[in-house]
């Protein structure tokens, strides 16, 4: 079987080796790269399946790299970073990081986080079953979407714009309707650090797609919460339902 391939972009020699060492063990290949110039030349000849990035790449952003990867491919990213500013969690979740891990880390979790995320890119069984049945699109309300282009529409044919996380957090809603979910799964499934941080995260997206799904966000009738145990998306509604 083929390991997965995974670039480590990191300009610290130490962690970056130790990296590589940590996938090698562990069924990936890990491929370095001291910087974004190292990166986009293994990008040329290798098919990569996930990539770490450093915030704090010395004169470059690792913020920067990630929007550009995400602009031009769907490449699963997984940030890490010595900061715990809630400012940056969150602008890498919104330019399209599908996990975000505070150094010192566990490398046990960091390997649980890589595998959870390639699941999500890559094994149609990970999913649960709902999410499995779905094929091309589904509706909910006035919306309608569709899970191949990845893109929401709303009654008139038009699409409305959502960001990569804000995308990932209705598409998990949706394989599971009308259901009760706490808390912990969705910090689960967006791949959120469990810090102090963590709800903070979470509420601003359940607030921006509210925003968008929403006549009056303020009054949900689809992403409704549920106090004290979590969220609950109604795929059907006869009226409001309680914030």
């Amino acid at each position: 079987m083929t390991r997965p391939k995974i670039a480590v972009v990191d300009d610290e020699a130490g962690i970056r080796d130790s990296l590589v060492a940590l996938l090698s063990r562990n069924q990936f290949e890990g491929i370095p790269a001291a910087s974004i110039a190292e990166f986009r030349d293994i990008q040329k000849s290798v098919d990569l399946d996930l990539v770490l990035i450093d915030l704090q790449l010395q004169d470059e952003s690792g913020l920067e790299l990630a929007m550009t990867i995400r602009q031009t491919q769907n490449t699963p990213i997984v940030m890490l970073t010595g900061r715990g500013d809630e400012t940056d969690k969150i602008v890498g979740l919104e330019l399209g990081a599908d996990d975000y891990l505070l150094k010192p880390f566990n490398p046990r979790e960091l390997l649980a986080r890589i595998r959870a995320v390639l699941r999500r890119y890559g094994a149609a069984s990970s999913l649960p079953e709902q999410a499995q049945q779905v094929k091309g699109s589904q509706k909910f309300g006035r919306f309608t979407v569709n899970h191949k282009e990845r893109v929401l529409y709303d009654q008139s044919g038009e699409e409305l714009a959502l960001t990569n996380a804000e995308y990932r957090l209705l598409e998990y809603f949706l394989s599971r309707p009308n259901e009760v979910i706490p808390r912990v799964d969705l910090l689960t499934e967006l791949g959120s650090d469990l810090t102090r941080y963590v709800d903070r995260t979470v509420d601003v997206l359940i607030l921006r797609l509210r925003r968008k799904i929403e006549e009056n966000p303020s009054k949900p009738v689809h992403l409704q919460t549920r106090r004290g145990q979590g969220y609950i998306f109604v795929t059907e509604t006869g009226g409001g339902g309680p914030q």
